[in-house]
């Protein structure tokens, strides 16, 4: 499916160019109204049933293992942020002394301190795989560092599908195989891809995967999702949430205290992941994306900022090579002549909106972009020098 613009979906100013969605998602109006939606229940709170904590809950789940090709919705746990999940999966992983974890350089915090602080626990080593110096076939150099740098001493693997500040694109399958061959876990951080780049449970087998929901997802600030494969399927959640328990339904007769968990990831959702306002929302932003298709909008992404791309590598911009990084999320390391301070107050002044990473800046587009939008910024940017 070849998708057109769809900024009428959303509410964004004429005069925005907003391309840092990787920051913060704008709501689009079906969302925007299912969270009034959500607000005027509370507001009614007579006309909340026991299936309201429930049957809107297994919706979304069913709609996040769709789009991550995940046959079983009980494997899918909702979380209030990516740090709870990943925190989920540290709380239930052993390592021996002298065990590695390994990382990529400069991951996101979130995907960092949860790992250091289980190598200090376990008296275990934290192994970062620098980003290679040079620029020439710098994502394949960076991926063969990887995948290498998984020995036998290797217990965890965690990075994202992509790097958060760059977009450069990790061979999962790649990077699976190593990890099964030395029984290493692979832990994924799907925040900045999932949603907009496509992705297989099925295909890549990770043992778990954790998602913030509101960047690519359009969820609001506040929800999460994860996938937790067969060995967390025994673990221990972070806390006692009582609709996690079997037969929790049955609201009349909960002190009839319940030793077993409902099947599976059940058991690590948050408590009051019901949210009426929140779920409510998650369910319009995920139907929306399963309709258009994560392929269709990674597609349309790399089509508005392809002759952008060309024009910026010419005046001595250093971009990665697609077959290496995604399209609607990669930096642009801009000429050390460039004044950025210039830039900044241009953008300010263009009502441009991006996000700035020492010499780099984080482009990230969406659906609600045009070419003309990637037109607008190489031109602040020519005019820096």
């Amino acid at each position: 499916m070849k998708l057109t613009n769809q900024k009428h979906l959303f509410s964004i100013p004429e005069e925005i160019t907003y391309l840092n969605i990787a920051s913060q998602s704008p709501s689009f109006k079906a969302v925007e109204q299912a969270g009034i939606k959500g607000v005027l229940e509370k507001s009614n709170p007579y006309k909340i049933t026991g299936d309201s904590y429930f049957e809107p809950v297994k919706e979304v789940k069913k709609l996040f293992a769709k789009l991550i090709n995940v046959n079983d919705y009980n494997r899918i746990a909702n979380i209030p942020s990516a740090s709870y999940g990943l925190a989920t999966v540290a709380n239930n992983i052993t390592l021996n002394k002298g065990d590695e974890i390994l990382l990529v350089e400069s991951q996101f915090p979130s995907n960092y301190y949860v790992w250091e602080k289980l190598a200090d626990k376990f008296d275990a080593k934290l192994t970062l795989v620098s980003m290679p110096k040079t620029t020439k076939n710098r994502g394949e150099k960076w991926n063969e560092a990887i995948v290498s740098s998984i020995t036998n001493k290797t217990a965890v693997i965690t990075l994202g599908n992509i790097h958060w500040a760059n977009g450069t694109l990790f061979d999962l399958k790649s990077i699976r195989k190593k990890a099964t061959e030395n029984n290493a876990l692979l832990i994924i951080d799907g925040s900045q891809s999932i949603g907009a780049l496509p992705f297989s449970v099925e295909e890549i087998k990770p043992d778990a995967l954790i998602c913030a929901g509101y960047k690519w997802l359009f969820g609001p600030y506040g929800c999460g999702y994860a996938y937790f494969g067969t060995y967390f399927d025994n673990g221990n959640p972070l806390e006692e949430n009582w609709s996690n328990r079997l037969n929790s339904e049955n609201m009349s007769d909960l002190t009839s205290y319940q030793p077993k968990y409902k099947p599976l990831a059940n058991r690590y959702s948050v408590g009051e992941h019901a949210s009426f306002i929140h779920i409510k929302m998650q369910i319009e932003a995920l139907k929306q994306i399963i309709n258009w298709t994560p392929k269709s909008i990674q597609e349309y992404c790399k089509e508005i900022t392809a002759n952008a791309v060309l024009k910026l590598k010419k005046i001595g911009c250093f971009i990665e090579e697609d077959n290496f990084r995604t399209h609607h999320l990669f930096g642009v390391e801009l000429p050390k002549q460039l004044n950025i301070d210039k830039l900044k107050t241009k953008l300010k002044e263009e009502n441009i909106f991006i996000s700035f990473r020492g010499n780099y800046i984080r482009l990230s587009c969406h659906l609600y972009n045009t070419k003309e939008d990637f037109n607008k910024l190489v031109n602040c940017i020519l005019a820096c020098f």
